[in-house]
């Protein structure tokens, strides 16, 4: 079983070109572009398989990235989170929630072995 990602991007095509990539480098993929309905699936466990990573954007309505992973940690402490944001400055908000920060643009590779170091706890 491949792992499962949650990805979460307010911006359309930039979540379809990452979901894209992970997909093809076999991923599970569960796209999401409101960060307040991906918590409450992930909360009542509404996805069809367990999370094994969640990949945020910052900046997005109505909750940022922080504010996200900030309500994750309060039920899921340790699935492991990347945040890639074109904010350097937002690396600060994540400090405690045990978040691996990228800045964009993050090239496919760079996405992938990212993603491959915090599925496989390596990180």
């Amino acid at each position: 079983m491949p792992a499962t990602i949650l990805l979460i991007d307010d911006n359309a095509v930039q979540a379809a070109t990452r979901q894209t990539i992970l997909k093809r480098a076999g991923y599970f993929v569960i796209a999401a572009l409101n960060p307040e309905r991906a918590l409450e699936q992930f909360r009542n466990n509404e996805f069809p398989a367990p999370i094994d990573l969640i990949i945020t954007d910052h900046i997005m309505p109505g909750m940022n990235g922080a504010e996200f992973i900030g309500e994750v940690r309060k039920f899921a402490p340790t699935v492991p989170v990347l945040v890639i944001s074109g904010l350097a400055e937002a690396e600060d908000e994540y400090t405690g929630l045990d978040a691996h920060f990228r800045l964009k643009p993050l090239l496919p590779d760079n996405l992938l072995a990212s993603v491959h170091r915090l599925v496989e706890g390596v990180a």
